[in-house]
């Protein structure tokens, strides 16, 4: 066993492509002339575990297209629960299906499907335990049927496996899972005219350590047709340059956008110069944002908005935006949230379209039923913590933060039929405008607040303990 070991890393094959690849893995090795022992090739042939491509006349760097016989060896290769091993190279398909079972290993960096139009280049619909991995998938920028959301499509599918795969140049979004679980894993998608990633209505979906970069409307998306319990997990990914070529006020431009889909986890992630949000949750209840780094965004970079019930942002960093953290919209049912630990910092006062409602220069805005504590927030353009808008504002305790160099502290309402709000124990230094100023929707309509008995003349706030400098 110790020499048969020493024979397979002399080879130059990995534990890792022994176990996903098994002995296609190993042929393919042989076939590209690597130079194996006689006694070792017979150890390889009895292996058991795929097969190679080449069985079913597939060639690579072929200029001819291979769909059909690509499609043959994917069928064949699942009806023996094998899977289907692609030496490097180039091969030049288009509409594969996928049946149940699929395994599809290649070699990272050097497997490559190139899409020649015509429709779509991967399509999975109800099918169990499939896998790809260590493919590169280009979609060259050639047309995508109508009826294909994406260049890879995935739609009914359980226990999907995507791992160690790049998927470039859609005209569409990139990859596409509908009603799917499984996970996308350590993956690389870039160029896509839409969006990088778009899963709807998950059932269990992993979406972690990939690299969705420079695509043109959206980044990780994860949404459901109707509000529902969806459970995805987006974690330790790296989101960088997403825009918003079809423009809007927020559909489009996110790093990691989450749309009416509950109890969704989005976790230390790296998510950097998007035209709107690094990370933004419209409709999601039981979110949890938290640890992620959110550098540079054009607009708010964290948002929980509109119909949510429960919200918890802890621990972020938020470097650059017109906004940093924003949990609003209790006119539309958003309410009960936790923002506690982020630092929040170079907050601006422009954004991608003219200024609305409150406006820019904002680190922290919140509304309802939120607890704000032990955050930093350093170099807002205008307001350190907003609290409520107009009437909308109930039951928020702002404590322990440190709020530096931002001209006003604390904007808190005073219109008419706003909720209580207590404002206690933080540090506020550099306030050039007034630590604590009560707002009547965007105007400031009081001196400072914490000043002798100033906030006496408004029932619904306690202001106590701050300290002011």
């Amino acid at each position: 066993m110790e020499r048969n070991s020493q024979r397979i890393a002399a080879s130059g094959i990995s534990r890792r492509a022994l176990l996903l690849g098994g002995a296609g893995a190993l042929a393919g090795a042989a076939l590209a002339g690597a130079s194996l022992p006689a006694r070792a090739a017979v150890r390889v042939a009895d292996l058991r575990g795929t097969i190679d491509a080449a069985e079913f006349g597939i060639r690579p760097g072929a200029a001819d297209d291979q769909s059909s016989l690509m499609q043959q060896a994917i069928d064949a290769a699942a009806q023996r629960g094998r899977a289907l091993f692609l030496p490097g190279g180039r091969y030049t398909v288009a509409n594969l299906r996928l049946p149940s079972g699929t395994k599809l290993v290649g070699l990272p960096g050097q497997t490559r499907f190139d899409y020649q139009g015509g429709g779509h280049l991967i399509y999975c619909e109800k099918a169990r335990s499939v896998g790809i991995e260590g493919i590169h998938f280009d979609g060259g920028n050639r047309f995508i049927g109508e009826y294909a959301p994406a260049l890879l499509h995935f739609a009914d599918a359980q226990d999907v496996a995507i791992e160690g795969c790049t998927v470039t140049g859609s005209t569409k979004t990139g990859l596409a899972l509908d009603r799917c679980s499984g996970r996308v894993a350590n993956s690389t998608i870039s160029g896509a005219r839409l969006a990088g990633l778009r899963s709807v209505e998950a059932s269990g979906l992993a979406i972690t350590g990939n690299h969705v970069h420079d695509c043109a409307n959206g980044g990780i998306l994860v949404h459901r047709w109707r509000e529902g319990d969806d459970g995805t997990i987006v974690s330790d990914n790296r989101v960088e340059r997403i825009f918003a070529r079809e423009g809007g006020t927020g559909q489009n431009g996110n790093g990691i956008n989450i749309f009416r889909a509950h109890n969704v986890i989005v976790r230390g992630n790296r998510v950097a110069d998007c035209a709107f949000s690094a990370i933004r949750s419209n409709g999601g209840s039981g979110i949890i944002i938290e640890g992620n780094s959110c550098l540079r965004s054009g607009e708010t970079a964290i948002y929980s908005e509109f119909a949510f019930q429960g919200a918890v942002i802890a621990d972020n960093l938020v470097d650059g935006g017109a906004i940093g953290i924003s949990i609003a919209n209790f006119l539309d049912g958003g309410r009960l949230a936790t923002c506690s630990g982020n630092v929040v910092r170079n907050i601006v006062d422009t954004g991608p379209y003219p200024a609305e409602v409150q406006g820019f220069g904002i680190g922290i805005a919140v509304e309802a039923d939120t607890a704000l504590t032990g955050n930093v927030v350093e170099n807002a353009a205008r307001i350190g913590l907003h609290m409520g808008w107009g009437p909308y504002l109930r039951d928020v305790a702002a404590t322990s933060n440190v709020l530096r160099d931002c001209p006003i502290g604390v904007a808190v309402t005073v219109v008419e039929g706003a909720g209580p709000a207590l404002i206690a124990s933080n540090m506020i230094t550099g306030a050039s405008r007034g630590a604590v100023v009560g707002h009547r929707w965007k105007e400031a309509t009081t001196g400072d607040l914490t000043q002798d008995d100033a906030a006496s003349r408004f029932p619904h706030l306690a202001v106590s303990g701050n300290f002011v400098r």
